[in-house]
């Protein structure tokens, strides 16, 4: 598996390559499987290469809040991402995480 990357280095490129995989969220009872269904750019910021944001999609009724994630996939790695719930979306339960 892949070491964990500088969360401030991360690039929209970086997650386009991986439109339609699969990651997985680590919770307090196991492992979540998400996929990568959506990556926009999100306008300017401080951030190198832009804002941008990624909408994940679990399995209907898995429901979390928005917290912080361990988010694993085999390429990337394992990375802290900060989740937000944005409701049904692909027939599961849609995640977002903004990069700004």
């Amino acid at each position: 598996m892949a070491s964990s990357p500088d969360l401030a280095s991360l690039k929209l490129d970086d997650f386009t390559a991986h439109l339609g995989a699969d990651f997985e969220m680590q919770v307090a009872d196991g492992i979540v499987p998400l996929k990568l269904v959506k990556v926009d750019p999100a306008g300017n910021s401080g951030r190198a290469g832009g804002a941008f944001s990624l909408i994940f999609v679990a399995p209907k009724g898995s429901g979390y809040p928005q917290a912080i994630y361990p988010i694993n996939h085999p390429v990337l790695g394992t990375m802290e991402i900060f989740l937000v719930p944005v409701g049904p979306q692909s027939g599961g339960n849609g995640y977002q995480a903004i990069f700004t």
